[in-house]
């Protein structure tokens, strides 16, 4: 097989450019960890540890509250068919394609200063400038990633199970939980990689709904603007390791989920 495909130009060319592609992602980060400034002193700075905590914390909450909206959304564009379906598909889609700073004006003009925002103060909760308003745009920008995993998996689960399911007399919400939505799980673990992925992520939005308390990305980015790249690179470092640390744990976990 190996000879075969070593013999084949054609082969051998795309080869070629899918190294130059792995390199062209894996170089920036391994240069990253050769030089990574100080990071001791990143560490024991406690405005990075905290901004730090708030991004996970904040990427974690936006996506279980995805999974808990997502699912159901999911679930009924795999298994209905209904006027608007495509429309609605494609709304789901949108925040994929909307500037991140436009995120952070369409969502501030829809809560600052509106009757929104006040029937929401009057819970306590409070979205400018405090850490809901992290999650509520964390939420925004990755529930695309969880809702479009799911529905794939669904998609994917013959129906005929179901239908044996509810002919031996279990009830549509038993079927879903003890049929349907174990045989999706590795979607359900996909899409929440993907939503926490691009949470944690997020710069532009965040600036605008809430600068405070900061986020790692934003305080990245201060440190950039203020102290050049000296200052903000450690912490960079610092996020990457977290970032792949997590990444390699939920992949791991998912494989073995596969396994079983």
């Amino acid at each position: 097989m190996y000879k075969k495909l070593y013999n084949s130009m054609f082969l051998m060319s795309f080869l070629i450019v899918s190294g130059m592609l792995v390199l062209f992602i894996v170089l920036p980060i391994v240069n990253m960890f050769l030089n990574p400034g100080d990071i001791s002193g990143a560490i024991a700075d406690k405005e990075v540890m905290k901004s730090i905590f708030v991004s996970l914390k904040a990427a974690f909450t936006a996506t279980i509250i995805s999974l808990l909206l997502g699912v159901p959304l999911a679930y009924i564009l795999a298994r209905y068919d209904f006027k608007g379906k495509n429309l609605v598909e494609a709304i789901v889609d949108i925040p994929m394609a909307i500037p991140h700073s436009v995120i952070g004006i369409m969502l501030l003009t829809l809560i600052y200063g509106t009757s929104i925002d006040n029937i929401l103060k009057n819970f306590g909760i409070v979205l400018v400038d405090n850490f809901w308003g992290i999650v509520m745009v964390m939420l925004y920008v990755g529930i695309p990633f969880m809702i479009n995993s799911v529905r794939d998996g669904f998609f994917m689960v013959d129906e005929e199970l179901e239908h044996v399911s509810r002919t031996l007399g279990a009830s549509q919400v038993r079927t879903f939980f003890s049929i349907s939505l174990p045989l999706v799980r590795n979607n359900i673990i996909s899409g929440s990689i993907l939503t926490f992925a691009r949470g944690i992520s997020e710069v532009g939005a965040i600036l605008i709904i809430a600068y405070f308390p900061k986020t790692a990305p934003v305080l990245i980015l201060d440190r950039f603007n203020e102290y050049g790249l000296s200052a903000s690179k450690p912490i960079a470092v610092i996020m990457i390791a977290i970032s792949i640390v997590l990444f390699a744990i939920f992949r791991l976990f998912s494989k073995n989920r596969v396994r079983e």
